[in-house]
């Protein structure tokens, strides 16, 4: 079964980094684009980077400067380097892949993972 696995969360404080990684598990034949989601309480989920299997990237503006998505195709695995933490960016991170092909299955559509806990505070 393919799955993604969000890890690398945590408690941070402002200002600081936390790098974010999500790695597809089981076989895999090639995935196109992936990105980071976030949520907070209360409110709704916001795209927060892509990244496509070239390398193209995209981020809201709320990160740009602070944040990097980068990823691993070797690995199936992508990460977001997260520096400069504000108590805002406290959200629960979500890892989604639009399209992924497993090797021995048929496309799989719109798969998430199930989230890493960030909280920037004192």
């Amino acid at each position: 079964q393919v799955r993604l696995v969000e890890s690398g969360g945590g408690l941070v404080q402002p200002g600081g980094s936390l790098r974010l990684s999500c790695a597809a598990s089981g076989t895999i034949r090639s995935i196109s684009d992936m990105a980071w989601y976030r949520q907070a309480p209360g409110k709704e989920r916001e795209l927060v980077a892509s990244i496509t299997s070239g390398g193209s990237t995209n981020y809201a503006d709320s990160v740009k400067g602070r944040f990097t998505i980068s990823r691993d195709n070797a690995k199936n695995t992508v990460y977001l380097q997260m520096n400069g933490l504000k108590p805002e960016d406290t959200a629960v991170y979500l890892c989604n892949a639009p399209k992924v092909w497993p090797t021995y299955s048929t496309i799989i559509r719109d798969l998430w993972g199930q989230g890493t806990l960030v909280t920037v505070s004192s």
